[in-house]
């Protein structure tokens, strides 16, 4: 029912790129990513549903061919099966919602 802060253990991802998995559910789960300037998620799809809600900093994102800058405040949401992918512009962390949980999150832990 509670997800502490200083439970949740930064896993690395991509260069300049850690996850924190906050709080989860079999069919919700919540994240928080962290990116340095210039750092990449790189491309790839999954079957989850996806909510991003931009905490802190400046992103550009490409979802299913189409790309926008996201700043502090904004969120985007990628649908099941799209390719998305983001670029740090400026610092920041994300939140990310996925539905059904990530369990291949899970197995990285």
């Amino acid at each position: 029912m509670f997800g502490y802060n200083k439970d949740a253990v930064p896993t690395p991802c991509e260069p300049g790129v850690t996850r924190r998995i906050l709080t989860y559910s079999d069919n919700l789960m919540m994240c928080e990513i962290r990116f340095e300037k210039g750092a990449k998620g790189n491309f790839h799809s999954h079957v989850h549903e996806q909510i991003t809600y931009i905490a802190e900093g400046s992103f550009s994102f490409t979802i299913a061919g189409e790309t926008s800058i996201v700043n502090k405040g904004d969120s985007v949401y990628m649908p099941s099966g799209a390719e998305h992918g983001v670029t740090c512009l400026e610092a920041g962390i994300l939140v990310d919602v996925f539905s059904p949980k990530r369990e291949d999150f899970l197995n990285k832990l």
